[in-house]
């Protein structure tokens, strides 16, 4: 059996379990991205020869199988959000990525040179890749589909700061990358602040700027020819492949123009949902991207689970293991309730967003990526075994308590809601 072959074997698994898990999962305490995981290492275990992938040697697939993945779910992110953009309405959000990314970063690179004594640029790396939260693999604590209609409530703040936060910090931890990159290529194992200036500008400013106005321009762009067009008007065909359309124009574009084509495929969605906020063709484009998103994630978890039981596990040390457990339970946490300091939202909702920082597609992505660009050859298996396991130890912990602890926040919301219009009344 050749490795085309067992690609194919996983995709057709993974495809129909995608089409059947969904109601069998959903209001359970355990997700799809939990089953795929499981169902991967278990027909690893299993006596037959089953070709694994290597994210080493096949590295340049994994790059790219994943940055589908996480371009498809940006886009679905983005459409799904209800509530307009503006500064005070996205408060938390801009607490998370000014605040909650930049000290997740610092603690899990300081870590990684205390714990695992690597040098500074691989435990930049590291934290790096390992620092955004995930939209891929947030389902249960993300928002749910467009809503239509002129009546519709405010969404969630702990899933609204949770999907908001994703959509943007994936794009906005590549400048950190290639910090990573450019330390290494500069210092080696050492370290040097010569690459810190031409970072700042190019890496920082105007990439970071060029990903925001393309996503802008596509936005307003596609929204015209969705929405406004006298002779060629989208929305009423109600085709629902136009969203990969629209994903993939908006981030070949701008990554032809130097510019982070995350940041500007999640700013896409944005512009997109607000040309005609009330559309109910916002529906049909953010269906057909969930759907492409859950095929892709139901095979690249198959394929990490197979990874992680033939060769990953056994790669990874205590202190690789000890570093991504930390992430979850200590750093991302702490980070986020120090983010959240003076937010005027409920205790409860401020521990929920600050525990529930998923990790997942877009963390294998950045490590893929970064392998390709820069001296981490020596430590390559290393990095993709703590990398795997903390993928893994987010699915399975957050898998299992995202949708009691959500139900339970909802009912709350409830209950008040309701003491409210009854006490009103």
């Amino acid at each position: 059996m050749t490795l085309a072959h067992g690609i194919y074997m996983a995709a057709g698994i993974g495809i129909l379990m995608a089409a059947v898990l969904p109601p069998l999962v959903r209001r359970r305490p355990f997700s799809m991205p939990m089953v795929f995981l499981v169902a991967g290492a278990a027909i690893a275990l299993l006596p037959l020869d089953v070709p694994v992938v290597d994210p080493v040697r096949d590295r340049v697939w994994v790059e790219h199988v994943t940055e589908v993945c996480v371009i498809v779910s940006l886009m679905g992110a983005g459409l799904a959000i209800d509530r307009p953009f503006g500064w005070r309405a996205w408060a938390g959000t801009w607490r998370f990525l000014g605040l909650a990314l930049p000290l997740t970063i610092a603690g899990v690179a300081l870590l990684g040179t205390w714990l695992m004594g690597w040098p500074p640029a691989v435990a930049l790396l590291l934290a790096a890749a390992l620092a955004p939260t995930d939209p891929v693999l947030a389902a249960e604590v993300r928002v749910g589909e467009p809503i239509s209609g002129e009546d519709e409530e405010d969404e969630e703040e702990v899933r609204f700061t949770l999907t908001s936060e994703a959509g943007l910090n994936d794009g906005l931890a590549l400048p950190f990358v290639l910090a990573a990159v450019a330390l290494a290529t500069t210092a080696g194992e050492g370290w040097s602040a010569d690459w810190i200036g031409h970072w700042l500008v190019a890496d920082v400013l105007l990439r970071a700027t060029v990903g925001l106005v393309a996503g802008v321009l596509v936005g307003r762009m596609l929204g015209w020819l969705f929405f406004r067009s006298r002779h060629v008007r989208l929305s009423q065909q109600m085709e629902g492949f136009t969203a990969l359309g629209a994903t993939f124009t908006a981030y070949g574009l701008t990554e032809l123009a130097h510019g982070y084509g995350f940041l500007a495929v999640f700013v896409t969605a944005c512009t997109i949902r607000a040309a005609e906020r009330n559309h109910g063709y916002h529906q049909v484009l953010h269906g057909f991207s969930e759907q492409i998103e859950r095929l892709l994630t139901a095979v690249l978890l198959f394929l990490l689970g197979g990874y992680l039981v033939a060769d990953g596990l056994s790669v990874l040390s205590w202190q690789g293991a000890l570093l991504g457990v930390t992430l979850i339970l200590v750093i991302r946490p702490v980070a986020g309730v120090a983010a959240q300091l003076g937010f005027p939202a409920g205790r409860r909702e401020r521990a929920v967003t600050a525990l529930f920082g998923i990790r997942g597609i877009g963390s294998l992505f950045y490590l893929a990526y970064a392998l390709g660009k820069g001296p981490f050859t020596r430590y390559a298996d290393e990095l993709w075994a703590v990398a795997a396991f903390t993928v893994l130890a987010s699915v399975l912990l957050h898998g299992a308590t995202a949708t009691p602890v959500i139900r339970r926040l909802d009912q709350r919301r409830s209950r008040v809601a309701q003491g409210r219009s009854g006490g009103s009344s």
